[in-house]
């Protein structure tokens, strides 16, 4: 039975959601018309600069909600004040949509100039991943605003595109883009897209959506589960939800710290496992093995506070776990930040490598991509609620499911997705190098 603070919060997350997996989808036509910008700026520039710019707008949005819906006219006396809720949803849409606008023709841009080097193509988003870590441990409002308006007009007035309406057909030769494809729409360029995928591509659409199966039921609930199962609160009752879910915020920072320091040790892991399909593999296996253990966690919390009660330690609401419960959680948060490094970076690295060798756009290709994460989102939204339902609540069942699917990503990834090209050589002298990424 759902509390009355959970039936008033759901409308407001149903809201979010549908806005997310709405925005999610602007990636691809953000990137898409990138591909085609004709702009003096360049391809990818322009759209980097509206995406920083929403961002900062949606910041302030989100931030000063509260504010903004009490001057026009919300009650401080009323509990429920729809104003702000709405200045913050708002907020909330035009952030995903931002984030999507900027994310798209960011790796895009980053695959632009690494051109037909691999290596280049798996640091580039290793790197994009590593400071995605950073933003994500720094981040705080006017701080995260700053950094991204400053950075954002370096990174424009400092790399340098190529003429946007030519392409290079041979050594020396340049003819202009096909007005054929323009005229083609981006929906019509998406299921044209489809239809001539080759066989990497498929396979790592394949993967990338068991992947993000398995990621979502943990990114979407894992400060509600360190509040309701590993600290036995309940939300707007008492305060051991929120003690759990500062815990969890708690986690999330180590989760990030980790994530950066893995982006970096990338490219050298790889090369150690193997490659960097192995690498994704390997990683896949670790995230089944973390979301499993979420249930021994839950357990271990369940005992504590069993035996608390028992012992007459409970009080008006059970205690909260031990610090050997807290500090197993807290570890597994940081410990999903190894799998998650490479989540955020290698599927990426392989699209634009894989894009570079069919002649496909990389926007376009990073667009068809996405469709592999924002469909598994829908999915995990759509059901989640139903399965809790279904098992009697909580969301240990979610997570089952998403170590099930990991475990399918993981063999998928190792025995089907096949190798990237060799990497180029150093020199001109030299031969093809593919120790480790092919």
């Amino acid at each position: 039975m759902k509390s009355p603070s959970q039936k008033a919060a759901a409308p407001l997350t149903k809201i979010i959601l549908v806005a997310s997996i709405a925005a999610g989808v602007q990636f691809g036509p953000s990137s898409y018309h990138s591909d085609r910008c004709t702009s003096r700026f360049g391809r990818r520039r322009p759209f980097i600069a509206a995406g920083a710019g929403l961002v900062a707008v949606s910041v302030f949005l989100i931030g000063y909600a509260a504010d903004i819906g009490h001057l026009s006219g919300d009650s401080l006396e009323k509990r429920t004040k729809p104003r702000a809720v709405t200045v913050f949803v708002v907020g909330f849409w035009i952030l995903d949509v931002a984030n999507n606008m900027l994310q798209g023709p960011c790796r895009a841009l980053l695959a632009d100039i690494s051109g037909d080097d691999t290596r280049r193509m798996r640091t580039a988003n290793a790197l994009f991943a590593f400071f995605m870590a950073v933003g994500n441990v720094f981040g705080c409002f006017f701080l995260s605003i700053t950094l991204l308006l400053v950075l954002t007009i370096v990174a424009l007035t400092s790399v340098k595109e190529t003429t946007p309406n030519d392409i290079v057909v041979a050594e020396g030769e340049i003819e202009p883009e096909s007005t054929t494809a323009k005229s083609v729409p981006f929906f019509g360029q998406m299921i044209a897209a489809f239809r001539e995928l080759q066989r990497p591509m498929l396979v790592l659409l394949l993967v990338t959506c068991l992947n993000w199966i398995a990621w979502f039921p943990f990114l979407l609930f894992d400060t509600d589960w360190m509040g309701r199962e590993v600290y036995g609160g309940q939300v707007g009752k008492g305060r051991l939800y929120d003690l759990g879910v500062r815990a969890g915020a708690l986690g999330l920072m180590l989760n990030a710290v980790v994530l950066g320091f893995m982006s970096l040790a990338i490219e050298s892991l790889g090369r150690w496992v193997g490659g960097v399909k192995r690498l994704w593999g390997i990683v896949n296996f670790l995230l089944a093995i973390c979301l499993a253990m979420t249930v021994l966690i839950t357990k271990l919390a369940q005992s504590s506070r069993h035996a608390a009660i028992a012992a007459g330690h409970g009080g008006a609401e059970p205690p909260p776990p031990t610090a050997g419960v807290k500090a197993g959680a807290l570890t597994l948060f940081a410990v999903l930040g190894i799998p998650q490094a490479v989540t955020f970076s290698i599927p990426f690295a392989l699209a634009s490598i894989f894009s570079s060798t069919s002649g496909a756009g990389q926007g376009l290709s990073l667009g068809v991509l996405n469709l592999a994460i924002v469909i598994p989102q829908m999915f995990v939204s759509v059901t989640s609620g139903p399965w809790d339902d279904l098992f009697g609540g909580g969301n240990l069942h979610a997570f089952i499911a998403g170590a099930i699917a990991s475990v399918a990503s993981g063999v998928l990834a190792l025995f089907m997705l096949p190798s990237p090209p060799a990497d180029l050589p150093s020199n001109k002298n030299a031969r093809p190098i593919a120790v480790g990424f092919h």
